[in-house]
Formats: structure tokens, sequence, C-alpha cells
């Protein structure tokens, strides 16, 4: 079964109150938007991604990379901005079933997503759904006591069947605020499953501050260590850059002892073992490779085990060159590679005032801290 998959975020978030739009704010380097839309990208039966997004945050949009994702402007309520991101599914004659979500809710599981496409093979319309635990009252003239088992809470991603979901949007003319399972009578055969807690809607700062508490706890500490012998007839990378300079590094490698000590610390704080068991100096396939090819690779590994990076810290110790015109640039190339903002990134130039084989020129050293974050 193929699934397409809508993520709403046109909204204009009144009740958040802040000058960011909330689907922009970022918790462990990510905006809430490519948490959703990068979870989802696991999954082989999600063939196509929309974002519905506003006009006024085009600015913020610019910020992010969101690639193979069909970009939609929203509408003026939650109900039309769904139909315009159904009506160009339905101009790419798309089938099978669309999972609707709102942007406000990027703390949802696999485990979730894989329920919602387990249960669409014998249910049409699979609605995720949480009981209610605390007590329930509703104020008339007075206050009345509810019974709450009669009621509970509904959760998106939902997923319909793509024509009837298409249909009801198109025939509807009420606006609703809710969700889209609004639109949905008796008629048709829906499947509750259950929701998640952790899945709750981020409506103001405290719901911000719980889903950053979430992840803050979720922290994973690495430390690289790297040190490169300085000759001449070398060139000398630092953090993926070529600087000038009279020594270069020597290694097996281009010798980027910057890019290594960050391959081993981001190694480390996933339990992965260190550079030399993916690329070893043994090997001639590695003869002068790259650095920054090598970071893409462990890169790519760890995301697939839902690790991102939080923040990088790096001491770059070397008597020579002088490095102090070249801290941003080198921050600013490790930012790059590793898909983060720059304020993510910290370099600082150290010298060892002469001691040792570095303060006599003859090794040029780094060392690093990475924080990680995994997600499920």
């Amino acid at each position: 079964m193929v699934f397409s998959f809508i993520l709403l975020g046109a909204g204009i978030s009144n009740r958040f109150k802040s000058n960011t739009p909330k689907q922009y704010h970022k918790i462990a380097g990510k905006t809430l938007v490519e948490f959703s839309i990068d979870k989802i990208r696991k999954f082989k039966e999600i063939k196509k991604i929309v974002f519905v997004y506003n006009k006024k945050h085009k600015k913020y949009l610019k910020k992010i990379t969101l690639t193979n994702v069909k970009l939609i402007e929203g509408g003026n309520s939650r109900s039309e901005s769904t139909y315009k991101a159904l009506y160009y599914l339905k101009n790419q004659k798309t089938k099978g079933n669309v999972m609707i979500h709102d942007a406000a809710r990027p703390n949802f599981s696999k485990k979730l997503i894989n329920n919602i496409i387990i249960g669409s093979k014998k249910k049409k319309t699979i609605i995720p759904i949480l009981k209610l635990q605390d007590a329930l009252k509703e104020k008339r003239n007075k206050i009345y006591n509810i019974k709450k088992k009669n009621f509970f809470l509904t959760q998106t991603p939902q997923s319909f069947d793509f024509n009837e979901i298409y249909e009801l949007h198109k025939k509807q003319k009420k606006k609703y605020r809710d969700d889209d399972f609004s639109l949905v009578d008796s008629n048709y055969k829906v499947k509750f499953i259950k929701g998640e807690k952790r899945n709750f809607k981020i409506t103001d700062f405290e719901d911000l501050a719980l889903l950053n508490n979430f992840y803050k706890s979720a922290i994973k500490i690495g430390i690289g260590f790297d040190v490169h012998r300085l000759v001449t007839g070398r060139k000398l990378y630092l953090g993926g850059i070529k600087i000038p300079s009279r020594l270069g590094t020597l290694g097996h490698s281009d010798g980027d002892p910057v890019l290594h000590a960050v391959i081993d610390a981001i190694l480390g704080a996933c339990k992965m073992g260190d550079i030399g068991e993916r690329f070893s100096d043994k090997s001639r396939k590695y003869k002068n490779i790259s650095s920054s090819i090598m970071i893409r690779k462990v890169l790519k590994e760890v995301g697939e085990k839902n690790y991102i990076i939080n923040n990088v810290d790096v001491n770059i110790v070397a008597q020579t060159p002088k490095l102090k015109k070249f801290k941003k640039k080198i921050g600013r190339n490790i930012a790059k590679l590793c898909e983060l903002p720059e304020d993510s990134i910290n370099i600082k130039a150290k010298t060892t005032e002469k001691l040792g084989v570095i303060g006599q020129e003859k090794a040029i050293a780094a060392e690093v801290i990475v924080s990680m974050v995994q997600y499920d």
C-alpha cells in the first residue's frame, strides 16, 4: 500500500506569542517541521511529501532544506490549506492513502506510523486517540460532572483513503478548525488506534519547554582527539578548509585533524567505535580521501540510527599557522557539512606557548566535544 503525507504548517500560532512561528522553533538543532519530515522519510511506503506553509513565513522556510518535498502555499484556514494540498496531489494522480499531520506535533514515534500503515490495510480511516485521564467537567449554570468514558482525544497523523478525503474536502461547505476526522460521518469504517502521550501538540512555550526537556534527557556526549605531524610538501586542511601554510599534515587521508576529531566525537557519542575502524590507514581505498567525504559517510550512518548533532565545540592546537582569521570560515564549513546552524559550532584556536612538538611546529592537534540527540 502506498501513502502520501501532508504536513500542515500554515498556521499563525496566535497562542504561541512569539516573533518566530512555532513550527520554525528549534529543538536539538532542528525545526519542528524538520523533525516530522525527517522521521517520515524513513518509510518506504510514503512516496510523496507535501508541506503547506504560510506565505508570511517564507524567510523562515528559506533557512531550512526540505529536499524532495513539495511546498504548497496555505490558505486562510486549516481546511483550505488541507484542500490545497489534496488538490495538488489529485493532479499528480495520487492513489492509496494519505496521512494528514500537524507540524505542531513533531514528537510522534516511528511505531505510531507503523501502526497507521498496518491498520490501513484493513480499514481506510485510521485515527490515533487517547483516553481521558483527568476528571471532566462542564460549566453551564452550574458545574456538572461528565462521564469521561464516553470521550476521547484525537491526534494526528490521521490516515484516509485519498479519493474519499479529497471528495469530502471538495464537498464540505463549513470550515472546520479541529482535524480532518471532523468531516467523516458514521458511514465510514474507522479504526481507532492507541495514540501517544509524547505526541502532544505544541500550543505555547510551556509545551515547547516540555519537548526540549524530552530531548535534553536524550543527549549523548562524545570526545574526539587527533594529531598529525607537520611536514613540507603537504597541504593543510582544517575543518575541510584549505589553509595557506608552508607546512601541511602528514596522513593516509588528507590529514585533517579537525574533521577526524569531529568524526571520532560523533562516533563516541553514538557508541559506534572510532574513525580507524571505518577508514583504516592500511586500506588503499582511503588513500588521500577527503575528510569531508568521510564525515558525510559517518553522518549518514548515525542518521540511520536516528542521531542528530546538537552542538560541536572544537579546540585547534597549533603554533603555526596563526588561525584567528580562519576560525569563522572553518566553523561555517563544519556547520555546512553537518547541516547545522552556524551558532551550533564553536571554534577555538590555541597554542602551546612553544612547548612540545606542537610548540616546535612539528605537529598540529584538535580536540572536540560533540553533543548528540537520538530521537525515535
